[in-house]
């Protein structure tokens, strides 16, 4: 089924993630128009063109945790940038409450 969004539309949502703030993958397809379509959101971001500067580190599952298997590259390096931009795990997970981007 296709998505009732584009990769361009993900994108632009994402290029407006502030520093410091997270956002989960259903909540950026719910900002894009399309509640539900969480795992197309995962494909697109899989999927970014090298270089293009885009905050994927800043999308995060709906438990607060990186999606990436714990200790993997991809992992430590999400969490590394996430760490950089002040946000704190505790117990491998974010609170949504104090990071969590509602879009405003």
């Amino acid at each position: 089924m296709q998505a009732p969004f584009s990769r361009t539309d993900i994108w632009l949502v994402l290029s407006q993630v502030p520093e410091g703030k997270v956002v989960t993958y259903g909540q950026l397809a719910r900002m894009a128009g399309a509640p539900g379509y969480a795992r197309v959101v995962g494909n697109i971001l899989k999927q970014l063109p090298k270089g293009s500067g885009l905050p994927w580190h800043r999308v995060i599952n709906c438990k607060g945790r990186i999606s990436f298997p714990e200790d993997s590259v991809k992992y430590n390096e999400q969490k590394g940038l996430l760490e950089q931009e002040g946000v704190t795990f505790i117990a491998g997970k974010v609170s949504l409450n104090s990071y969590g981007w509602n879009g405003e």
